[in-house]
């Protein structure tokens, strides 16, 4: 699909066997939930639109974002090492997102954060991921993974949100990576340390107060790579991102409820799906967390990493046993 949006205004919604061409969410006929349309003004301040990369290895978890948020722009990028328990990590806010750029063409643009020195920038060509980092006290990140080598479906997804609007995602998981790290932690080589990626491309006319909780794992398991991709809260009108892969193969799961304590997020987690395709506990190991309250926008946000333990159980197929893979959870609010 070419465009995400139909030369009526309207949406396309489902999911999709592949990434879409142009999130063109400028063309939306977006109305109030009254049914009075909406200028060009109102759309971009209500136009949100994120990317994530992820980092999974025994040796070393990273994690970096890019938000355009209209109002402001937001990146922040960590590194963990198991071993010692150590992390760096940088936050950045841009008003206006004046430093950012950021394109609307999932698998053929560039999005980018510069606040002095530093530089977060996220890469995607024709299914190939490159995450670039630079910061002013010498890290350096180069992460990068080709989603199309071996053969991969990606989970492309529109779905409707609230009254009027929509998001689109496009996320993967259970991917090899390859590149360096260099930073106070040490030096790494991505290949060298067997470490796998996940990536998140999301944008769209999300609700103006939402929230989310979300779940990814990346590693291998005997001879096969797995990757899991689960949400609560969003994404989840008519269609959810909901799912795991399987060597690439994309196997597709019901909605899934996250148990766990809101006011102790490093305390265990329990995720199930309902079809029971998904058993899973999580015991945490690290956190990264922000909070930002100005009134018009709001964030409570919570990425915690650590290692999950449980079964996944593909319909008609043997169940894989999950023994300490490492992963994410999250525990989000927002008002935007």
């Amino acid at each position: 699909m070419d465009r995400l949006i139909q030369a009526d205004g309207q949406a396309h919604f489902g999911i999709f066997p592949h990434a879409v061409g142009d999130v063109n969410y400028r063309d939306y006929d977006l109305r109030t939930p009254m049914g009075r349309q909406l200028g060009a003004l109102s759309k971009w301040r209500r136009f949100h639109q994120f990317q994530y990369f992820g980092l999974l290895s025994d040796q070393l978890i990273g994690g970096c974002a890019l938000a355009n948020l209209s109002l402001t722009g937001i990146g922040f990028v960590y590194l963990f090492h198991p071993a010692s328990g150590r992390m760096v990590k940088r936050q950045f806010k841009l008003p206006l997102s004046i430093g950012t750029q950021f394109s609307q063409q999932p698998n053929n643009g560039v999005c980018e954060l510069h606040s002095g020195k530093n530089l977060l920038r996220l890469e995607n060509v024709d299914g190939h991921k490159r995450l670039w980092v630079e910061l002013d006290d010498g890290t350096r990140i180069d992460a990068s993974f080709n989603e199309n080598e071996p053969a991969f479906q990606p989970m492309c997804l529109n779905t409707p949100i609230a009254s009027n609007g929509w998001v689109y995602a496009q996320k993967v998981a259970g991917v090899r990576c390859v590149g360096t790290v260099k930073s106070a932690l040490g030096d790494f080589d991505l290949g060298g340390i067997n470490a796998f990626a996940h990536h998140d491309w999301s944008a769209g006319y999300m609700r103006a107060e939402t929230f989310w909780n979300w779940a990814c794992l990346s590693g291998q398991v005997g001879a096969q790579r797995v990757g899991l991709n689960l949400s609560c809260g969003v994404n989840e009108t008519s269609f959810t991102e909901n799912c795991f892969w399987l060597d690439g193969e994309l196997i597709k799961v019901d909605t899934v409820r996250f148990d766990f304590d809101r006011q102790n997020p490093m305390a265990p987690w329990r995720v199930q799906s309902f079809d029971g395709q998904v058993e899973l506990h999580f015991e945490a190991r690290g956190l990264h967390q922000e909070r930002l309250n100005l009134g018009f926008l709001a964030s409570n946000f919570k990425q915690i990493f650590g290692q999950f333990r449980g079964e996944l159980r593909p319909k008609g197929r043997p169940s894989i046993a999950i023994d300490n893979l490492w992963g994410f959870v999250e525990d989000q609010y927002v008002k935007w």
